[in-house]
């Protein structure tokens, strides 16, 4: 992957991609501001101002027009909110790449925040909150993060509570905004089909009136081994959903290729190990997997499945067993050799698109000021050996770094705890 990168006088970085053998282009703004960067009293804000974008803007006060101009187009466009940022996409024909730089630059820095259209869209938002509650696949992210972070905002919703969401006005929009969406805290990030010195023009112009402000520090997350081991949300249902798991690396760490690995041959695909002994072998879960949560901050871990409320516990010790295997004895070669190319598989089939090809590279640069390319990343997967996936096995998988979140049915968290022993 060959890239550009242009760092403009106000701090704004502009990463362009060209690609051949496609015919769209996809022009993505991301702007270092999620739930990490929220107070308790604002929290959600970052996802309830996304959702705002689409409101409407001076250019387009109407929020019809916008969809109106890239359906016309047959472009497609959305946004995202996780923690530690939001992100603004439209990906299009390449002919057609100068209209989406102009509405993504526009909702994502202009727009209108009026408060009938706040007040309209704060139902949405709850009824999204009321969502994720009902769904107890989702809502376990959310129960595993407040387990191993607490009352920081590593621990809180992105949705944000109901209370909250209720009460945030215009001027709370407006404040966070200012502080947020600066020059120096987004990067603006087009791949595809596309003339890298154009892009880069065009970008300049719709962004040169953006704030030079510094951006807000994000409070430093603690991550602390001591807190409870177990969580548990009482809900009435025949399946329990959990995560097990604790504490990992960051984005950038230089083990985290080599902990890919390893969850790649825990539980990624229908011939990991958690597939075979959760699944195939004792039929306990439609769903068994594995992987990383990485990130600038702070990284953890987690097993996930979904289980028969009355098994669960059986699958608890399963999955632990899992943990013991790779910390007692190295992974053959051949296991090795088999996760390392699913890995570079899954990146080659990742990347054959625009819009992600814009994420790859927009992701790093915000998050770590500097990008991988994919040449690059398979590298360090290939440099990974046995010995050293057994070493960060014994390291993550201690009795003190071993949580569980669950919901379902159980009030009792000693039984569990007890079955946490690695």
């Amino acid at each position: 992957m060959q890239y550009n990168k242009k760092t403009l006088p106000n701090g704004l970085r502009i990463i362009t991609v060209p690609m051949t053998g496609t015919n769209t282009a996809t022009v993505l703004v991301m702007v270092g501001a999620g739930s990490y960067n929220e107070t308790r009293e604002e929290n959600g804000i970052s996802h309830f101002l996304e959702h705002m974008a689409f409101k409407g803007t001076k250019k387009r006060p109407k929020p019809m027009e916008i969809s109106v101009e890239l359906d016309g187009v047959g472009g497609q466009h959305n946004a995202f909110t996780w923690h530690e940022f939001t992100g603004y996409w439209a990906k299009v024909d390449s002919k057609n790449v100068g209209l989406a730089m102009d509405i993504i630059s526009d909702i994502s820095i202009n727009g209108l925040l009026g408060q009938k259209e706040i007040d309209r869209e704060r139902g949405v938002i709850l009824e999204e909150i009321n969502l994720d509650e009902d769904q107890p696949r989702r809502n376990v992210v959310r129960l595993f993060g407040e387990l191993l972070y607490g009352d920081q905002p590593a621990g809180r919703s992105v949705l944000g509570p109901k209370e909250i969401i209720s009460k945030l006005s215009r001027k709370d929009f407006v404040k966070y905004k200012k502080e947020h969406y600066i020059a120096k805290n987004i990067v603006v990030a087009v791949a595809g089909n596309i003339d890298s010195k154009k892009i880069e023009q065009e970008i300049t112009k719709y962004f040169k009136g953006i704030s030079k402000n510094q951006a807000k520090d994000k409070d430093i997350v603690k991550e602390n081994k001591n807190r409870s081991k177990v969580l548990l949300k009482y809900k009435d249902t025949s399946q329990s959903h959990f995560r097990l798991g604790g504490f990992a690396y960051k984005t950038g760490d230089k083990k985290e290729c080599i902990a890919e690995v390893l969850f790649a041959i825990l539980g990624q695909g229908m011939s990991s190990r958690l597939f075979s002994v959760i699944r195939e072998k004792n039929g306990l879960a439609y769903y068994v997997g594995s992987g990383l949560g990485t990130k600038a901050t702070t990284g953890n871990y987690a097993i996930r499945s979904g289980v028969d409320s009355n098994r669960v516990e059986k699958a608890i010790k399963l999955s632990v067993n899992e943990l013991k295997k790779l910390k007692d004895k190295k992974v053959g070669a051949k296991e090795l050799r088999k996760a390392k190319e699913m890995i570079k598989g899954g990146l080659a089939i990742g990347l054959e698109s625009s819009d992600d090809v814009a994420e790859w590279v927009a992701g790093q640069e915000l998050l770590e000021n500097k990008i991988l390319t994919p040449e690059e990343y398979v590298a360090k997967i290939e440099s990974v050996t046995a010995e050293q996936i057994q070493e960060v096995a014994n390291e993550l998988f201690t009795d003190d770094n071993l949580k569980l979140a669950m919901i379902g049915p159980h009030k009792d968290s000693v039984k569990f705890e007890k079955l946490l022993k690695v």
